[in-house]
């Protein structure tokens, strides 16, 4: 059986770190104090499969697939709601919520999508305001009868852009909402599914539609206090492997002739390229970004976030930028192969581990270094800092925050699947 460590243990261990980053000239509780501030935007659908209540059951499209079949997956909103409040009472600070269009809840009446409302989410502003987390929205362009063509904002049909205009209009309406009652701002991400799966004869068309529909959902102002938009490209899909429309060259351009968010997605890219080289280009740019941090294994698989070093060179990047006030950082991903809880849970206090990490960086030193040209000096350092102490600095700050230290949260995934999940059937 497992031990775990006493509260002497980790404040001890916690107060000869503190020493050993001191000599490196860094502040342990300062970095703990900024960690503290940030809010990272959990993703809801890890919960259910990407399911949502529209039609519980339907099929997945888009190029999405979930994986596995473990026991146990949200079949409501109270349900996955009781899931994520399990989740948050194991990852240290206050967190977001993101949600998609799906999971609205309508009272069992059927409410198109172009028809949703803000109280068609008022349960879950509700449970937010009560527990503290800002919500984040994306409308949803994919698994309806108006995408199975593949194309949605990008679509020679008049009629089905039409629908998928007003309905992206409608959720910026509802993220306006979300961000003036809930006083953070909503981010409001667009990703559509759109492309051929094999080579198209007109590139340019299916682009100029795209722009032309996202002139059209983009046109009504909205005070950035309340909502905040996004947009979100890929390199390709299942079914749409050989055109993308919006790609991320597309959306880039889109973003910075528009001034709205780009969403840099890291499992939207080719497996080469990491996201985190990307951040400060763009942000020279644009004034803000959205990250969704995910794990590809050699495509956009969307595995759950593990302790990578693509991982930590995203927040190694956000925080040597200075860019956590210009950042929004959210989670996407989704494994129906393992307990959906833990998966929520692993992923998100190793996104929190990594930018830790960064934040414990002797980063005068090292830019010294490198501005001085002794780049000998400058390898021989990063490497000496990934031995340092910073998993103590880590279970500290959980102590400090209430949650369990080390692996102690899955005794409490455990239990919770024995008296909750295993009745899900």
């Amino acid at each position: 059986m497992a031990t775990y460590p006493t509260e002497k243990q980790i404040s001890d261990a916690y107060a000869l770190a503190r020493e050993r980053y001191a000599g490196l000239g860094v502040d342990t509780d300062q970095a703990l104090s900024t960690l503290a501030g940030v809010a990272i935007s959990l993703h809801c659908w890890q919960g259910d499969d990407v399911g949502g209540f529209e039609s519980p059951g339907g099929e997945l499209t888009g190029g999405i697939a979930a994986t596995g079949n473990y026991p146990g997956k949200a079949r409501t909103a109270d349900e996955l709601r009781r899931d994520l409040d399990l989740v948050y009472s194991l990852i240290p600070g206050k967190h977001r919520l993101n949600l998609h269009a799906i999971y609205a809840e309508t009272g069992g009446r059927k409410v198109e999508r172009d028809a949703l409302l803000p109280e068609h989410f008022a349960a879950w502003v509700d449970w937010a305001k009560a527990n503290g987390h800002g919500l984040d929205f994306n409308p949803t362009l994919f698994s309806h009868p108006l995408a199975v063509s593949g194309m949605t904002l990008a679509s020679y049909d008049p009629g089905i852009r039409k629908f998928w205009v007003d309905h992206c209009i409608a959720c910026r309406k509802i993220g306006e909402h979300f961000g003036r009652v809930l006083g953070s701002p909503c981010v409001t991400n667009i990703w559509i599914p759109d492309g051929y799966k094999d080579t198209p004869v007109d590139r340019k068309t299916p682009r100029e539609l795209l722009k032309n529909s996202l002139d059209a959902i983009l046109a009504e102002k909205i005070n950035p206090a309340y909502n905040l938009d996004a947009v979100e490209g890929k390199l390709f899909g299942l079914g749409a492997e050989s055109y993308t429309v919006g790609s991320a060259e597309f959306y880039l351009g889109y973003a910075v002739a528009n001034r709205v968010l780009l969403c840099l997605d890291s499992g939207h890219f080719h497996p080469t390229e990491t996201i985190s080289d990307k951040i400060s280009a763009v942000l020279l740019y644009l004034d803000e970004i959205l990250l969704h941090v995910s794990r590809g294994v050699r495509w956009d698989s969307d595995h759950v976030v593990i302790l990578s070093d693509d991982l930590q060179a995203i927040m190694q990047e956000i925080v040597r930028g200075g860019y956590l006030h210009r950042v929004h950082i959210g989670l996407d991903y989704f494994d129906a192969s393992i307990n959906r809880v833990a998966a929520w849970t692993i992923g998100a206090r190793n996104a929190l581990r990594a930018l830790l990490m960064a934040l414990l960086e002797p980063l005068e030193q090292l830019r010294a270094l490198e501005v001085s040209g002794d780049f000998t000096g400058r390898l021989a350092l990063l490497e000496e800092v990934k031995g340092l102490p910073w998993a103590a600095v880590w279970d500290y700050y959980c102590l400090q925050q209430g949650v369990p230290v080390g692996n102690r949260f899955m005794d409490e995934v455990r239990a919770y699947e024995k008296t909750e999940l295993s009745r899900r059937g």
